[in-house]
């Protein structure tokens, strides 16, 4: 049953807890919601927290969106449930979350599991094939992407559609109810426009890749990288350099999936979880 907390400013997220264990906190990305990860949390014997971020599903849709900002809320979550130290898995936006999280938190977090993005993209993201893949970014500072998407439940399935079947992998066909579920959260009046406020705090992969420099001070949490394989938007090429970010990571390849690993491929989410449990 869903349970919501106020944060320290006044956000108030919504999220799920079931089961018994040690404490795993699972991150969603764009543009899904908490019940990306509904699948791999059953495969788990853990106590599985799944939030909606700020700005995305039934939590709240003002606040500060940007990567800061969601551990904000993550670390009051955390202090109000009493979990000190979680491990952590998070793909897209939750991945970039995840990686705050360890580096400004790193005493709340065991160990992580990823998938892209990751630090190391750098100038590739201005080859021909990537500003192909990437468009929406831009698209998404724009007015004209909340004037023709925000407050339309239609208009909403009809643009998730599109990325949730040209990022998934090959074998996938995304439920028509769960296009339904998320058209009916994207769709209503500001939340469109919330959910893209992650691009608009510039956390988005371009200006990111474009500005980011290897830290002095890597991540030395225990990470363990799923790459899938079909993923347009992250080829497996880009994994060169997480080593250069991550003191302690693993990159291993997801195959035969896309984008949506967690949906896609949930027993192997679970695995690597169950692994670093």
């Amino acid at each position: 049953m869903a349970s919501t907390t106020p944060d320290a400013d006044g956000v108030r997220l919504t999220y799920d807890r079931a089961g018994d264990g040690p404490a795993v906190l699972l991150l969603h990305g764009w543009p899904g919601d908490r019940q990306d990860f509904a699948a791999v949390a059953d495969r788990l014997h853990a106590d599985v927290l799944r939030p909606d971020l700020r700005g995305f599903g039934e939590s709240d849709l003002h606040g500060d969106p940007s990567a800061a900002g969601q551990v904000t809320s993550l670390v009051h979550l955390l202090d109000e449930l009493d979990l000190d130290r979680v491990v952590v898995g998070g793909y897209d936006v939750g991945s970039r979350v995840a990686q705050q999280l360890a580096t400004t938190h790193p005493d709340r977090v065991s160990a992580m599991v990823l998938a892209p993005p990751l630090p190391g993209a750098g100038r590739r993201v201005l080859e021909p094939t990537s500003v192909e893949e990437f468009w929406y970014q831009s698209f998404h500072q724009l007015r004209l992407a909340e004037e023709l998407v925000d407050g339309s439940v239609p208009a909403a399935r009809t643009y998730l559609r599109h990325f949730w079947e040209h990022w998934s992998g090959p074998d996938f066909t995304v439920p028509e109810e769960h296009l339904d579920r998320l058209a009916a959260h994207y769709g209503r009046p500001g939340a469109f426009t919330a959910s893209i406020g992650w691009y608009r705090a510039g956390s988005g992969t371009v200006r990111r890749a474009l500005t980011e420099q290897p830290p002095a001070r890597r991540i030395g949490t225990w990470t363990v990288v799923l790459w899938p394989e079909f993923d347009p938007l992250f080829p497996r090429a880009w994994a060169d350099r997480v080593g250069e970010w991550f003191s302690a990571a693993t990159v291993r390849p997801l195959d035969g999936v896309g984008h949506f690993s967690p949906v896609e491929a949930p027993g192997a989410w679970a695995e690597a979880l169950t692994e670093v449990l």
